[in-house]
């Protein structure tokens, strides 16, 4: 689907298609899930390679810049979606091809276009209100994995505790579920720090298409997306260590429980392994034991077994074992 963007009365407005006439009103052209006439459309009109195998990274074809960048921005639903934008630059359009139906990183984009006037005064301006969308998209997307990651330093503090606020015993299963919603976020956040770098190779090749004299205040907004960039991964960078930092965390509590449970299968071994042998003599069948003509020969065992279970019990405690 083909979608244009053109100036009027000093307004963007959007229309499907391409427009009839195409002249200097004409500024952004965004591209999502093209078909095969679309791609040619555009080929034919704007003289573009539209293949995604033409370039890779940042490339000079004709009178076109190629920029290719991954992406990040929030679904509907409240999940990260990543996906991948080929911008195309030259000095009288700006076109956005998008594969990705499902990938929408623009939508709020025309709103800033035309907050001012110089957003949209020329394409390099269009692309840098672009680029500073996603950014922001990024940064929301980063924000939320940071509230997740609150809420689960707060769960590891309850499973350390050993019961949850409503009462609820919690043990190393839901250990185990933690690290595998730290492990999803780690692959998250790894992916959104790719997509940053990826957004500074695109703010890096724009800039290097503004003119520094002629588009001064371009420059400046250009210099500090630059800027917001480098912040925005600086953010993801952090988080990323505060994963790795929980999933330490969560290791090391899951070891101490481990360890917990196997010191308290010890313990029962160590307390109830004397009475049995105890019992195990008196389950012999030998033909002389004094203790079966005793009269309180059954007390005398019972006591025996008790004792013999009281003293290793006792030793564990005195030793402090049992903490």
């Amino acid at each position: 689907m083909i979608t244009s963007y053109v100036k009027m009365d000093n307004t963007l407005t959007a229309i499907n298609g391409l427009p009839a006439e195409i002249d200097s009103n004409l500024v952004w052209i965004e591209v999502n899930l093209p078909v095969e006439d679309e791609l040619k459309n555009l080929s034919d009109t704007f003289g573009i390679e539209t293949g995604n195998n033409h370039y890779n990274g940042e490339m000079d074809i004709g009178n076109y810049l190629y920029i290719r960048s991954d992406l990040l921005t929030l679904s509907p639903e409240g999940s990260p979606v990543f996906g991948r934008v080929n911008f195309i630059l030259s000095d009288d359009v700006v076109i956005t091809l998008n594969p990705n139906a499902d990938f929408r990183p623009f939508d709020s984009a025309l709103r800033r276009l035309n907050r001012k006037l110089q957003n949209h005064a020329n394409p390099r301006a269009v692309l840098r209100v672009l680029l500073q969308t996603a950014n922001d998209n990024a940064d929301m997307v980063i924000d939320r994995i940071a509230d997740e990651l609150e809420q689960t330093a707060e769960d590891i503090f309850q499973i350390s505790e050993g019961r949850s606020d409503d009462g609820k015993e919690l043990g190393v299963q839901d250990l185990l579920s933690t690290i595998i919603s730290l492990n999803k976020k780690e692959e998250i956040i790894s992916r959104c720090l790719e997509a940053q770098l990826s957004l500074i190779r695109a703010v890096r090749y724009l800039n290097g298409e503004v003119h520094n004299i002629e588009e001064e205040e371009l420059q400046i907004l250009v210099t500090e997306l630059a800027g917001d960039v480098v912040e925005v991964k600086e953010h993801a960078s952090f988080e990323y260590e505060k994963v790795r930092y929980l999933q330490n965390a969560v290791t090391n509590i899951l070891n101490i429980k481990q360890n917990q449970i196997v010191k308290v299968f010890t313990i029962i071994t160590a307390v109830f392994l004397p009475p049995t042998l105890v019992g195990t003599f008196y389950g012999m069948n030998f033909s002389v034991m004094p203790e079966l003509s005793w009269e309180h020969g059954f007390i005398y065992s019972m006591f025996l077994t008790l004792a013999a279970a009281i003293l290793p019990l006792a030793y564990i405690k005195y030793k402090g074992w049992l903490r």
